[in-house]
């Protein structure tokens, strides 16, 4: 088809989508009119995309905004991408399209409705951007649908237009026969990402709901029968842990690229993941631990929520002190969920939380920084300096040991009776059924109160909201376990790196005086390569498993842009780390909490009795 005839058509659609959008304003005059959008995909190789906004009859005067931030608690301005905007009545007569700020608009002379059209750079790729180009489409949709501010609660009517041949639409939103995706208000529909490409699926039931599972990877990359056989096992542990499952159909989507990739991003009805093709071909262990975690944030997170998220404000930073929770609990979850599924057993539980510990613990900040802080301060983690051991601690890191410990407390304080589960079963009927939103920490408290009968204000007083040292042992003792400290030789590469999200690996400390430092490397290079592989995350694995004297080759980029290689020798250094381990002697009681606690169960109440009997005479 000529360019000619194809504006041509694309003018004809989208004029009958204008027409019927009119007609449906008038049938339903009792309730707020659909707002539509068509999102036109013609030019992969560009990353543009065209998008037209049809606004019902209204006000005379109307403010667009697109948001300044999604899916990262990081402002990223998507508005800086948008390369045109106009306006017209619905007559076709161009409207005066005003400027307010770098990412709001005001039209006039509205009141019988408008068309807004705009071309939107599309290119950020990952489950946290949105990303249009010849391979594929995925599609963050806050990062380019602009939305008129006084009717974020209005219906909306999607419609996507010049797919490339071949290619086909996967979204947690059901489509209709021709090709319309509908959602009640704005929020659920940019809560919803989409794929769009030649993905492969597949579909299955569990737990009462339906699954859909889509990967755009090579098929030769991983192996969807394993896939989908470890999906079954997540999703029947998870529903049966919360005794719940608040929605009939999710769906799962999975990039698996060669280059860096990691990282997922949750919503109410999906989740999108992405994970570099040779890690998921060595073991599905990252592709499960990840699932895991987001698929648990369809409960906290999306529906026990804090209420300093809600509403949630597209325009400016959203502070809440319950990022701990909200994010590190969920990796606590993720933890029992694997257990529960088979996943991993008590000894891979266990090196894992040793891990987390020595995490926690080899970073200074953890002295002056609390989970509290940590939350607030999630806005900064796009800066290097910031993610500095002394300067930050992690509220995922610490919010999962916490969760840990309060789990342990609980169930000290209720003698077995309770524990994490019944926590958050808890807020789920409390908050999330009811349609509420906790108090952040301070909600956290109350449940875990209401389900232990007991006061730990003093809990949350010192390591929620303060910086006392976890007292490990304390803790972990009644389930017949301690803390070691034990020292190492460690490989030592001579800096630090840290890795934002999904973006590159940046160097964020050089080592005066090391190999490193001598051989060139400048905090704030990024790592593009590392032996040869795209720096990703499994480099950091990559990194601990040599050995001092091996040869590192790195390939870097400058702030400036420019590229080098740069190789030197691996250090060494003394470091220690954390392992937990047995108690020299291990009570049947405490064994019988140990089971119940991998089991993210309450205890019988007569095995409950029964430690409560032991842990006394102890005493």
């Amino acid at each position: 088809m000529s360019p000619f005839h194809r504006d041509r058509l694309r003018s004809l659609r989208l004029a009958v989508f204008a027409v019927f959008l009119t007609i449906t304003s008038l049938a339903t005059a009792q309730s707020p009119a659909p707002i539509g959008y068509t999102i036109i995909l013609d030019s992969p190789e560009q990353h543009l995309i065209e998008v037209q906004m049809i606004l019902p009859p209204g006000a005379p005067v109307r403010e667009l905004q697109l948001p300044v931030w999604n899916a990262l608690y990081q402002i990223r301005d998507f508005g800086q991408y948008v390369n045109w905007i106009r306006a017209k009545d619905r007559s076709g007569r161009a409207i005066s399209v005003v400027e307010l700020n770098k990412s709001r608009w005001q039209i006039e002379d509205a009141e019988a409705g408008a068309i807004v059209d705009y071309q939107i750079y599309v290119d950020s790729p990952g489950p946290f951007g949105a990303q249009f180009n010849p391979h594929h489409a995925f599609l963050n949709l806050a990062q380019l649908l602009i939305y008129e501010v006084d009717a974020r609660s209005a219906p909306l009517i999607v419609h996507f237009s010049h797919l490339p041949d071949g290619w086909h639409i996967a979204s947690p939103i059901q489509s209709s026969a021709d090709g319309e995706f509908k959602a009640p208000n704005y929020d659920r529909l940019v809560d919803s990402p989409v794929e769009i490409g030649n993905f492969q699926e597949s579909e299955f039931n569990e737990a009462g709901g339906h699954f859909h599972v889509v990967i755009d990877a090579d098929p030769a990359d991983y192996d969807m029968e394993k896939i989908v056989s470890a999906l079954h096992k997540i999703i029947a542990a998870a529903t049966s842990w919360m005794n719940d499952r608040p929605f009939e159909s999710y769906t799962f989507i999975y990039h698996f690229p060669h280059g860096p990739a990691g990282g997922g991003m949750e919503h109410a009805f999906s989740t999108a993941i992405e994970l570099n093709a040779d890690t998921i071909k060595q073991s599905l262990d990252a592709l499960t631990s990840v699932t895991a975690h987001e698929f648990f944030h369809l409960w906290n997170v999306k529906r026990i929520r804090p209420q300093t998220l809600e509403p949630v404000d597209y325009t400016k930073e959203n502070y809440t002190r319950a990022l701990w929770f909200s994010e590190g609990v969920t990796s606590t979850a993720e933890g029992t969920i694997r257990l529960r599924a088979g996943l991993i057993d008590e000894k891979q539980y266990l090196d894992r939380l040793g891990e987390q510990i020595t995490e926690l613990e080899q970073r200074p900040a953890h002295l002056t920084q609390s989970a509290e802080e940590s939350s607030l301060d999630a806005w900064l983690e796009g800066n290097g300096y910031y993610r500095r051991p002394e300067r930050s601690i992690s509220y995922y890191n610490k919010g999962e040991l916490l969760g840990m410990v309060l789990d342990l407390a609980v169930r000290e304080a209720s003698r077995g009776r309770a524990s994490l589960r019944e926590v958050l079963q808890w807020m789920n009927e409390n908050y999330a059924r009811q349609g509420k939103f906790f108090n952040d920490s301070e909600g956290v408290r109350q449940s875990a109160e209401a389900v232990s009968h007991a006061d730990l204000s003093s809990f949350f007083a010192k390591y929620v909201a303060g910086t006392e040292e976890i007292p490990w042992n304390d803790f972990l003792r009644s389930v017949g376990l301690r803390v070691e400290a034990v020292s190492n030789t460690l490989p030592d590469a001579g800096f630090i790196a840290s890795r934002n999200f999904d973006g590159p690996m940046a160097v964020a400390a050089v080592t005066p005086g090391s190999e490193a430092d001598r051989a060139g490397l400048r905090v704030g290079d990024t790592i593009i390569e590392l032996q040869g592989k795209p720096a990703a995350q499994e480099s950091r694995q990559e990194l601990s498993s040599m050995n001092p004297g091996d040869m590192l080759a790195v390939k870097v980029r400058s702030r400036r842009g420019a590229e080098r290689e740069l190789k030197w020798k691996i250090g060494s250094r003394q470091e220690i780390l954390y392992e937990v381990k047995n108690l020299e002697s291990v009570t049947a009681e405490q064994r019988a909490r140990r089971a119940a606690w991998l089991k993210g169960e309450a205890q019988t109440a007569d095995s409950a009795s029964a430690t409560s009997t032991g842990a006394a005479t102890q005493k």
